[in-house]
């Protein structure tokens, strides 16, 4: 009987331990499903700052990725990606078995945006009866998209717009607050004291825009065009 025994818990060991192996083995694989979900949290905490309605979509992993188990996976973009409409979020392990996974995302951000109500004409400013508030996802239309009427009411269009075009800040100039020929005060700035003096101005400028100025000895001077008829120079 003894022998018998012992035969029989050899045999179960032998069984049992390809068994304990794999489950060793599984445990110490990455659960993909955790990763998709540091990708969420990555992209709301990066949308969360944009107007509206913001949902994530995060895509499926291939099931048969198969990833070292990772304590603290971190979620990343590469450089200029942006973190809405279609994206790439890439998550990434370093320690103790370094690897990087990509996965598919959509942002979808419902919000309120300026278009045109009627035609605007090229280089006529702006008027607030000239503007609608159109409802759309702006995360699938071109980055600069305006949410907010101050912001383009005074400003002229670079193209004349149909009806209906969502306004963009890089399709309206901002008004200048410095005209061409215009007498402008230069103000110098340095670390603890200011100065300044007559010019006027050789080019027109928006509010923070470079403009150029001509002094009262001829010396033309470049600053940073300032609501006031002012050009500051940084020294």
């Amino acid at each position: 009987m003894k022998r018998h025994a012992t035969a029989l818990l050899l045999f179960t060991a032998v069984v049992a331990a390809p068994f304990a192996a794999a489950q060793q083995q599984t445990a110490q694989r990455q659960n993909l499903p955790a990763l998709r979900a540091v990708a969420e949290q990555f992209l709301q905490t990066q949308t969360a700052g944009l107007p509206g309605q913001v949902t994530v979509k995060v895509g499926n992993i291939d099931p048969r990725t198969s990833l070292a188990a990772c304590p603290a996976p971190e979620a990343f973009q590469q450089p200029g990606a942006r973190p809405w409409g279609k994206t790439t979020v890439g998550v990434r392990c370093t320690a103790p078995s370094p690897w990087t996974v990509y996965i598919q995302a959509t942002v979808n951000v419902v919000a309120d945006y300026v278009a045109a109500g009627v035609p605007l004409a090229q280089g006529q400013p702006v008027e607030a009866g000239q503007l609608v508030m159109m409802k759309g996802d702006i995360a699938a239309m071109p980055n600069g998209i305006i949410t907010d009427m101050a912001q383009a009411i005074g400003r002229t269009p670079t193209a004349s717009l149909p009806a209906g075009t969502p306004l963009r800040l890089d399709t309206l100039k901002s008004k200048p607050v410095v005209q061409q020929g215009q007498a402008v005060r230069v103000v110098s700035k340095g670390s603890n004291f200011s100065v300044s003096g007559e010019a006027k101005a050789i080019t027109s400028a928006g509010e923070g825009q470079v403009a150029q100025a001509r002094t009262q000895s001829g010396t033309v001077v470049s600053g940073t065009a300032r609501a006031g008829g002012i050009i500051e120079v940084a020294i």
